[in-house]
């Protein structure tokens, strides 16, 4: 776990570990060259669940003693980053938010995996052809874009996150939950989508 230091004399993060011994630290700005020492919180193994949309994985994650987390904070494992979801206390209870000692298991979506949405493309005579495509996280989607997939072309009309539905106006692909329009045959598109057939069956 990687600490961020600040000078309390200049506000320079410009600071070295001078000497460690366990949990006490001591540290020098090279800015100004204040010394001053630090205790490091104790670190807390909290059992965390990984889904990676069909699939969920069980792991861990180390947190310090006595802070609190919520729902939507971010936190690092070995070898993801995974945002929460759900945070479970004794007796199956669940909160948005809770200090680290009273934890018995977080849920949690991981960031490093692509993001699934789902897609629905109206057709004539009331018909809807849906599919789930395979979006970069960072990637930015908005009302009024051409798109096509599956070999369908269509114009987003509406945009549902995870809070509202949008109209005007776009989303990043992180916070989207689907995206629809109507078919419009022959037109040219910004760009193709890729089909989501399932976790395993994709390449990373």
């Amino acid at each position: 776990m990687e600490e961020y230091f600040i000078c309390p004399e200049c506000g320079s993060d410009d600071v070295e570990v001078i000497k460690e011994r366990g949990r006490e630290l001591t540290l020098r700005c090279n800015e100004c060259g204040n010394v001053w020492h630090v205790t490091l919180p104790k670190l807390i193994k909290v059992p965390l669940i990984v889904s990676k949309h069909e699939r969920s994985f069980r792991t861990s994650v180390e947190l310090p003693e006595g802070e609190e987390i919520r729902v939507g904070d971010i936190v690092e494992t070995e070898d993801d980053e995974v945002r929460i979801t759900g945070i479970e206390l004794e007796g199956d209870r669940r909160v948005e938010r809770a200090e680290i000692g009273e934890i018995r298991t977080l849920w949690g979506e991981s960031l490093t995996y692509p993001n699934v949405i789902k897609v629905s493309i109206y057709l004539p005579k009331g018909v809807t052809q849906a599919f789930k495509v395979k979006v970069g996280r960072d990637e930015e989607f908005v009302v009024g874009e051409v798109l096509e997939v599956g070999g369908y072309t269509f114009r987003i009309e509406k945009i549902k996150t995870e809070t509202k539905m949008l109209r005007h106006g776009g989303a990043r692909a992180d916070r989207i939950v689907s995206i629809m329009g109507h078919s419009i045959p022959r037109a040219r598109a910004r760009r193709s989508l890729e089909i989501y057939r399932g976790y395993g069956r994709e390449s990373r």
